[in-house]
């Protein structure tokens, strides 16, 4: 009983590094833009299939591809953000909700049509890794790690470089920030690009774990929506942190209780953060 408690701890830190990683995507468009990101599921799954296609066509490895579909997807993400957003970033809510929801549908729609709806998974074995009486696929321990590495970037791009300081300043004041000098078209551009990049990264790694499908990506985006609550809105940390709770609690309820209830149990998560402390464990000050 005490190995499998173990188990289920590591594998939801594992797990819940993985979450962080895909909830500061929509953490970063939703504290810079104020845009509440509903393609950022599709943008997930275009990662995983992204991955699937390196992997099965390039035979590129997935963690060596990881540095492709950060890139490929920043780039998506500008253009996505330029041709769809640009004109009405400064429109009622509504208007950018929609906007992305359109995005999403336009993905899943041709993801459906390319790829149909069949279950993929890529296959990559790499061993395991023994810690006690548990025993760790060697694909779980390289997700986290290369989650760590990819907040680690992201944490020294924002806080440590001029574009990530522009971006950290356009979320503050957006007038303030043209005043000063700084083209606020291209950083929410680039803050958009990024948002999506790391979407499609935790995408990519998720699809080392488990079988995916155009679909997969609804799941993720519930959980990077509980995250960002729970973590805090504008703190990068705080989505680590929140994903990281989230993991735990995950593997070590369903110890106790079927798998089929844990949508239900996030949701209360959610409501809960949000009655008692709505700013988030660390939020933004």
């Amino acid at each position: 009983m005490v190995s499998a408690w173990i188990g289920a701890i590591l594998s939801g830190i594992l797990l819940g590094l993985l979450y962080g990683l895909a909830a500061i995507g929509l953490n970063l468009i939703w504290g810079v833009m104020n845009v509440i990101n509903l393609s950022h599921g599709a943008f997930i799954a275009l990662g995983m299939f992204s991955s699937y296609f390196l992997a099965h066509y390039l035979h590129v490895s997935p963690f060596l591809g990881v540095v492709f579909v950060l890139g490929f997807g920043i780039v998506i993400g500008m253009i996505t953000y330029l041709v769809s957003l640009h004109k009405i970033i400064s429109a009622p809510e509504l208007s950018t909700l929609l906007a992305t929801y359109s995005v999403s549908l336009i993905i899943i729609g041709l993801g459906t049509f390319i790829f149909t709806t069949n279950p993929r998974a890529i296959d990559i074995h790499l061993g395991s890794v023994s810690v006690g009486e548990t025993v760790l696929p060697m694909t779980k321990i390289l997700t986290g790690l290369f989650s760590i590495v990819t907040t680690a970037w992201f944490y020294f791009f924002l806080y440590k470089t001029w574009s990530g300081k522009a971006i950290r300043s356009v979320s503050m004041n957006r007038d303030a920030a043209e005043l000063m000098g700084i083209n606020t078209t291209a950083t929410l551009a680039l803050a958009f690009g990024i948002g999506v990049g790391l979407a499609m990264t935790a995408g990519s790694l998720a699809a080392t774990i488990f079988p995916f499908t155009i679909l997969s990506g609804g799941g993720y985006e519930l959980k990077s929506f509980v995250i960002c609550v729970l973590g805090g809105l504008g703190s990068p940390i705080g989505a680590l942190v929140g994903g990281l709770v989230l993991g735990l609690i995950e593997n070590l309820v369903t110890l106790k209780i079927p798998t089929s209830y844990v949508p239900f149990l996030e949701f209360l998560i959610l409501v809960f953060i949000l009655i008692v402390k709505p700013t988030g464990l660390l939020a933004r000050r």
